[in-house]
């Protein structure tokens, strides 16, 4: 069994590393559906597995300068109280705990990546529109503040449900950012999700909802396979990339509405 949780880390941390895009949102259902593991646990172990993954694929996206760290810095600003203080209250007030909470958000989340998903696809239509129609003056400081609150939304999705660190936070950069290069945005995302699911990781083990074994298995596979992927993403071009990451929304989002 710790040979096939293994393979599944390697193989999450390779599409990690390539879109920025399925960490919360393959490994949860991949370890609740597929082994059969309880959901809380399931949780807690996922976002300290994300943790340590997401920091070698920061390590490999840093060292060829695909990362806004004023992006990072100002999401991390708004999502790491939000997941401190979402940990405090749902251990302390939510009926039925985190378990209680998750459902709800992960079909909610699941309806906003398709949509989301098809945004991405009609992304140049969509920004030639905006530009058409926009006066061609940028406010930093409201960009700034939008993605603080980013932030936030993400903190408390992630603490919750483990999901949302990436696609979420891929495809809310894609609206912000719109001149972004993709691979910047996905380098600038997996970099705000270390300190993110480090954070939460950390709540839900004061919670005694982290498996250490089971995360050692999956970290053994993981951190080669983002290192890989990581590399991979620096060789291919934006108009491949952005289906990639589209398709995967679609795969997620569909894999959270039905489960």
């Amino acid at each position: 069994m710790s040979i096939a949780y293994t393979i599944a880390g390697f193989a999450v941390g390779a599409i990690v590393g390539l879109t920025g895009v399925g960490g919360g949102s393959l490994m949860t259902p991949l370890l609740v559906l597929l082994f059969g593991i309880n959901p809380s646990v399931a949780v807690g172990t996922d976002l300290l597995y994300a943790a340590i993954t997401k920091a070698g694929g920061t390590v490999a996206h840093g060292m060829k300068g695909t990362v806004d760290w004023a992006i990072t810095r100002h999401l991390a600003m708004g999502s790491i109280p939000a997941a401190a203080l979402t940990l405090l209250l749902v251990g302390t007030f939510a009926p039925g705990g985190i378990e209680g909470a998750a459902s709800m958000i992960k079909f909610s989340l699941g309806i906003a990546l398709l949509l989301t998903a098809v945004a991405i696809i009609f992304r140049k239509q969509i920004q030639d529109y905006a530009l058409r129609h926009s006066s061609g003056v940028e406010n930093p400081r409201r960009t700034t503040a939008l993605t603080i609150l980013t932030g936030a939304v993400l903190g408390v999705l992630v603490s919750i449900s483990s999901v949302g660190a990436g696609a979420l936070g891929v495809s809310a950069l894609f609206f912000l950012y719109p001149r972004l290069p993709t691979l910047r945005i996905v380098g600038s995302d997996i970099a705000h999700a270390v300190p993110l699911t480090l954070v939460a990781g950390i709540g839900h083990w004061f919670l005694g909802s982290v498996d250490w074994s089971l995360l050692g298995s999956l970290l053994i596979g993981s951190l080669p396979g983002i290192w890989l992927g990581s590399h991979i993403s620096t060789r291919v071009p934006d108009r491949v990339l952005r289906p990639i990451l589209a398709t995967m929304l679609v795969l997620v989002g569909s894999k959270l509405i039905a489960a």
